[in-house]
């Protein structure tokens, strides 16, 4: 098959690499160092995986920019650009996907159209009935950060929005690309698809959340948090997994996933959806408050990433955090290699590790790290054991 992706995400670039490895893929996108890094074999992303295939596998994948090579013969083509929410509309800014719908129905007519963009709930029959086309379906993805092609290779499920024989040739074509055998496949209508993505991502920023709020408590009352974590979960219905106190949920999908949520749910009512939203900050104000207790004169932020593994700074809890200590008149720097300005939100950036380490009163780490341990007396985390998961 002639397989297009177009964006080199997360989504798109796993995705890509997937596929290449039994089909013609090109990787469309409008950022020209992403493209040359992915034709030299070089992943522009932070991920093992896709870094391992690129320079090892056999893989037919081109990169380009050109949106007419990109689209004329495909048969299939994957739709994996940002869609951010936006807080003016209450929804999610739908314009690339659209953009892109727009120029393949230029240019070609016949490719079955996938979206794997995050969209709101009935955007794909919208999208049908508005254009007076029926090329277009939505799969959605269960991706995490820094493990993206991993969790292709061995997915959990693939669900894809449609109940057709189309529909299920393609979730078959992802399927025969992975590695794991006897993968659940689930065939649903367009609005269901894209229902269950938002609920399962509101799900784990639920699951977060409650264990952070779990946190919070122990921490007030000065109660030890590993053990009631390990109690509560030793009952298999709770399970001892995705349970380790973080600063709160961020990265490029929980957060926007469970406000699009929340917008979908006007006129239904509800009280945990906006619980899971509200309680994100308040863990952030809570961490904020808890760090300047001890009075110190310079807090350092080690990583500014949502994670380990992730080379994501967008919707990070840790900036959130950053901006409850400038509120309460706290001096920040900053450690975050990644990062090559000299300032982020008015804080001072420190790329010597040794300098931030010794310049810092307290150093705030979301997640701790082997180059912290000659610090341990002057960290600040609420970090168990070192998982994101």
């Amino acid at each position: 098959m002639n397989i297009t992706i177009v964006g080199t995400g997360y989504v798109g670039l796993s995705n890509a690499v997937l596929l290449a490895q039994q089909h013609k893929v090109t990787a469309l996108d409008i950022d020209e160092q992403k493209i040359n890094k992915i034709n030299k074999r070089q992943s522009p992303i932070d991920d093992k995986e896709i870094e391992n295939f690129l320079a090892r596998k056999e893989l037919d994948l081109l990169a380009t920019t050109d949106k007419l090579q990109a689209y004329t013969d495909a048969d299939y083509i994957l739709i994996a650009t940002p869609t951010n929410y936006d807080t003016d509309t209450n929804s999610f800014d739908t314009s690339s996907v659209e953009a892109v719908i727009n120029d393949i129905l230029a240019i070609n007519t016949n490719a079955l159209i996938i979206i794997k963009s995050t969209i709101p709930v009935g955007f794909t029959k919208k999208t049908k009935k508005k254009l007076g086309i029926d090329n277009l379906m939505f799969a959605p993805e269960f991706l995490r950060e820094g493990k993206a092609l991993y969790d292709n290779l061995y997915p959990s499920r693939i669900i894809v929005g449609e109940q057709s024989e189309r529909a299920s040739r393609f979730a078959q074509i992802v399927a025969d690309c992975a590695v794991k055998e006897n993968i659940e496949i689930l065939l649903t209508n367009s609005a269901e698809a894209e229902a269950i993505k938002l609920f399962a991502n509101t799900y784990l920023a639920l699951r977060v959340a409650y264990f952070n709020e779990l946190d919070t408590y122990a921490v007030v009352h000065g109660l030890d948090t590993e053990q009631i974590v390990k109690g509560v979960c030793l009952d298999p219905r709770v399970g001892d997994f995705y349970n380790n106190p973080s600063f709160g949920y961020g990265g490029y999908c929980l957060p926007k996933d469970t406000q699009q949520l929340l917008a979908n749910y006007e006129n239904v009512p509800q009280n945990l959806i906006q619980a899971v939203v509200s309680s994100n900050n308040t863990r952030k104000e809570f961490i904020a408050n808890d760090i300047v207790s001890s009075n110190p004169k310079v807090v350092g932020i080690y990583r500014l990433i949502m994670k380990a593994g992730s080379d994501n700074f967008r919707a990070s809890a840790i900036q959130g955090i950053i901006k409850h200590l400038k509120e309460l008149g706290t001096t920040i720097i900053i450690y975050e290699p990644k990062f090559t300005e000299s300032s982020f939100l008015d804080c001072d950036m420190i790329n010597d590790l040794d300098v931030f380490k010794a310049k810092a009163d307290i150093i705030v780490a979301n997640r701790l790290s082997e180059e912290l341990e000659d610090s341990l007396d002057k960290i600040y985390t609420r970090d168990l054991s070192g998982s994101d998961y």
